[in-house]
């Protein structure tokens, strides 16, 4: 019995829905199918497309084994099969260009579905990862770069590569990097300075100075709880902590606590009053400076701007000299795939098993930030490694990536709700957090806002709605680059680039002298962009710039000693805290 054709298949498809309008009647039919008819004879164009290409696939691989036979076959590259033998033997080739001709179908396909963009993000990100996951250079059979490696060392590399599974299935992660080769307050975590208070949640560190004279006003800095604070410590020429040390700052950073069983009630109210609160006030006690400038870096910045708004409900405003945020959401409206994985469904699933206590593993949540590029951090660490027997090298950063650390479930659920799901924190009185009714726009302080364009955690567009937000003059600076690399860009390196407005566009009506500089915010972040001139070089710079203006250019000697006679050092830096694993 002959198949049916490509043609034949979609008029089936066709006549049977056809056969359901008779039921249905012709209302329920055009709206209920109309749209899945439309896609019904979309999905069989792209059919008939994709056999017509597989089909020239073979006579064209074999002919581009011939040497100097150019390709005739438009596939886009992919960084997955650009090594010779993918294309030197023809089996191989095909299998490639099949593969990636039948990934673009499916996509093309899922995009005409008649779905709500939600749903269809959501099975888009679903069917990446399928598709990722049976990518023939992920198979030993099919891959001819890892057949190869076998048998010039005849069998070596697959003895090696099970070698690193069995190790990788022990700890229940690919490994990125050589793990043993870091050990943090060693070889990473570096600048000196003092653990000078701790309590369950935190420790607070001083760091040296570096210059004769400081100034007056301090910088508190808190880094996101879901990774340790040394990112921004990594090395001394790539820290944010020393460039900021060397701009004659004091620095103090919150050092979070890796959270266990016994911690596992902690909320997110515990996070504001016994960790950002208590670390200002220990901040201006041993600096004798009555105000503080902050800056909080991705959920650090969400957390530290709800605690000035809630500081500023209870008339404590004038602690905070000045406000920074980087790559920060408060406004959760466009949280890219990210918030895809917080649904309904699965944060009532979530809530019922740690929402009341427990502990929301930092395994889970590398697990989760790892999907969302799972051809740049899962599918090439297992070629490399169990496929060709290939151990990764040394590198700080992937260290850092690794090096995971837990939250408390009660915490991370109201900011996951609140945030991602419902989208209540920047509502005015949206959220009642430390007692209070939170409201963005009673931060008045001066704020600067900085994001990164290839974001894919915090999109920059989102990043940008905190404009709109706050009550106090805002500055936004636009970085090149992700979430870490754009973040992490020290000015002696003298690469990638940032926007912002030049100073002709700045703001006539800004409300305060501090603000007398800073640019006019259009609400619309593209029309932002058309506006704001790019500079060569770090955004660190700029930063700079704007906070030596916050809390006043008055200096102070350097003080010898860190701490306080009631804050006593305790520890050397970095502290236990950040060396803990979570378990």
């Amino acid at each position: 019995m002959n198949q049916p054709s490509v043609p034949d298949s979609g008029q089936w498809f066709s006549n049977l829905l056809k056969s359901q309008q008779a039921v249905l009647g012709p209302f329920t039919a055009d709206q209920a199918f109309a749209p899945w008819m439309q896609a019904a004879t979309a999905f069989t164009s792209w059919q008939q497309e994709t056999i017509k290409q597989m089909t020239s696939f073979w006579p064209m691989s074999m002919a581009a084994a011939i040497p100097g036979f150019p390709p005739a076959v438009n596939v886009a590259a992919d960084r997955r099969f650009s090594a010779e033998a993918w294309t030197k033997n023809p089996g191989f080739d095909m299998l490639s260009k099949s593969y990636l001709v039948q990934t673009q179908s499916l996509q093309q396909a899922l995009d005409a579905a008649p779905m709500d963009e939600r749903t269809k993000a959501q099975w888009g990100f679903l069917l990446r990862q399928v598709v990722d996951a049976l990518s023939p250079a992920n198979c030993l059979l099919t891959n001819p770069e890892a057949l190869k490696t076998a048998m010039d060392t005849g069998g070596r590399s697959l003895i090696e590569g099970a070698r690193l599974f069995m190790e990788d299935f022990a700890k229940g992660r690919v490994s990125m990097t050589d793990e043993k080769a870091f050990e943090v307050g060693k070889n990473v975590a570096l600048s000196p300075g003092s653990v000078v208070f701790e309590n369950e949640v935190f420790q607070l560190i001083q760091y040296a100075p570096s210059t004769d004279e400081v100034k007056r006003t301090p910088l508190l800095i808190v880094p996101p709880c879901i990774n340790k604070f040394y990112i921004l410590d990594l090395q001394p020429e790539n820290s944010l902590v020393a460039y900021a040390v060397s701009q004659g700052h004091t620095v103090f950073l919150v050092s979070w606590r890796n959270i266990d069983a016994s911690l596992g009630h902690l909320t997110w109210d515990d996070y504001q009053q016994q960790g950002v609160m208590t670390a200002l006030d220990v901040a201006r006690e041993i600096s004798g400076s009555e105000r503080v400038n902050t800056l909080g870096f991705c959920i650090g910045g969400s957390l530290l701007a709800c605690t000035l708004a809630v500081m500023a409900a209870k008339g404590q405003a004038d602690k905070v000299a000045s406000l920074t945020l980087l790559t920060t959401l408060l406004d959760f409206s466009d949280t890219g795939e990210l918030g895809l994985m917080i649904t309904p469904q699965s944060m009532a699933l979530r809530e019922a098993s740690i929402g009341k206590g427990g502990v929301l593993h930092g395994r889970e949540l590398a697990h989760m930030f790892a999907a969302l590029r799972a051809n740049d951090l899962i599918w090439p660490y297992v070629v490399n490694g169990y496929l060709q027997g290939k151990a990764p090298p040394p590198f700080d950063l992937l260290y850092w990536n690794a090096d995971d650390s837990n939250l408390p479930g009660p915490m991370a659920c109201f900011f996951m709700r609140q945030g991602y799901l419902e989208n209540k924190i920047r509502v005015p009185g949206g959220t009642v957090q430390s007692g209070v009714p939170v409201d963005l726009r009673q931060i008045t302080t001066p704020a600067f806002i900085y994001a990164s364009r290839e974001d894919h955690i915090v999109p920059w567009k989102t990043a940008y709605a905190t404009t709109q937000l706050l009550g106090g003059p805002r500055t936004f600076v636009l970085g090149a680059s992700g979430h870490i690399a754009g973040v992490i860009n020290p000015p002696a390196k003298k690469k990638r680039s940032y926007w912002e407005l030049a100073p002709a566009d700045a703001d006539a009506a800004a409300p305060s002298p501090a603000a007398e500089a800073q640019p006019a915010l259009d609400p619309d972040p593209e029309h932002w962009f058309k506006q704001a001139q790019q500079y060569p070089g770090s955004w660190w710079t700029a930063w700079s710039e704007w906070l030596g203006q916050q809390g006043g250019d008055e200096t102070v000697p350097a003080r010898k000693t860190l701490g306080s006679k009631k804050y006593k050092p305790i520890e050397p830096a970095p502290g236990r805290y950040v060396k803990a694993k979570a378990t």
